[in-house]
């Protein structure tokens, strides 16, 4: 379940909101001196998305809650208004870096550079491209912490146990996030490419069977971890074996989603569905997710590069809960 790593561009910047002078204006800090000021209703999903794009880019932003569906970017020395496409594409123009509207190339992409295929299949590629990354980060964590014994190394002073749990903790957040989209897979996916080819769908299936004891198996060896005394000869070794069998993991992490996208994705773009069908597997893959919907959400996009967290925002507008989408989004600047 992964491919080819490639190295994440930091998180977005998301400090506690500080409260202005006027209740209705909230500044969120980011790694710049410009200030911006964003109009927009605050309840809206578009100007949550908005602000969570703008949080990406080297600004301070302060928002003015607006009663009206209109959408307006002030600087100093400029200023903007219009749709929430149009304000994007301004903010794009004038903070280029990091590029939010990134074009790609090959599989997936359009001649103009945008990411195409049905809704169900964006969306699937983009959860790979996050829970590899994911992946990719737990096993560097294991075998740098089996090469010193557990022990933390920095400015932050921690026992072997409590690094082992802290990292059991995230390690758990990846499981759940793991689970999700193979049952979201079993229930959305695989049903649409049983008629046209049985045993890709098959075999992706008894792939997701393969991995769910590697999976589990991972989880109880960090709970026996921490229950052997740091130090022992016992916990090295057993540091070590969790350091292999997290390789073991992304090996096949990176198997399987790369086999997807070769045999399953294809088959899910030939299917000959109508935008509305297309929107209803979208919700149902949704929903079949609730963690990564909801308290995983934030943990989830960390994993995306800048463009592609707004392309899996974008995907999530479609969603036909709007207080369910405003929710995710809040959870990203709050």
């Amino acid at each position: 379940m992964g491919n080819c790593i490639e190295k994440p561009a930091p998180p977005p910047p998301q400090p506690p909101p500080t409260a202005n002078t006027d209740t209705t204006v909230t500044t969120i800090a980011a790694a710049g001196t410009v200030i911006v000021k964003l109009r927009g209703p605050a309840s809206s999903p578009l100007t949550l998305y908005l602000r969570i794009a703008l949080s990406y880019k080297p600004l301070t932003l302060r928002f003015i809650d607006t009663p009206r569906e209109l959408y307006a970017l002030e600087t100093l020395d400029d200023a903007v208004s219009g749709s929430a496409e149009s304000i994007l594409e301004y903010a794009e123009s004038r903070f280029p870096r990091p590029p939010l509207l990134a074009r790609g190339r090959g599989k997936g992409w359009d001649e103009e550079g945008g990411m195409v295929g049905p809704m169900v299949v964006r969306m699937g590629r983009l959860q790979h491209r996050s829970m590899r990354r994911h992946v990719e980060r737990v096993v560097e964590w294991g075998a740098e912490v089996a090469a010193r014994g557990g022990k933390m190394v920095g400015k932050v002073e921690a026992t072997p146990r409590v690094e082992v749990r802290r990292f059991a903790k995230r390690y758990g957040m990846l499981l759940d996030v793991l689970l999700e989209h193979a049952q979201m897979e079993e229930r959305v996916v695989f049903p649409v490419i049983q008629g046209s080819d049985p045993g890709v769908c098959m075999s992706a299936n008894e792939e997701h069977g393969r991995d769910l004891p590697i999976m589990n198996g991972i989880k109880e060896a960090i709970k026996s971890i921490v229950a052997i005394d740091p130090g022992t000869p016992d916990f090295r070794e057993a540091l070590n074996d969790l350091s292999s069998r997290l390789e073991t993991l992304q090996e096949n992490c990176k198997k399987h989603f790369e086999e997807e996208e070769k045999y399953v994705f294809p088959l899910m773009e030939t299917a000959d569905d109508t935008s509305e069908q297309e929107k209803r597997m979208l919700i149902q893959c949704i929903d079949l997710m609730p963690g990564t919907h909801s308290h995983l959400f934030s943990f989830f996009i960390e994993g995306l590069l800048p463009h592609e967290a707004m392309q899996y925002l974008d995907l999530l507008l479609n969603y036909n809960d709007q207080e369910r989408t405003a929710q995710m989004f809040r959870a990203l600047i709050e």
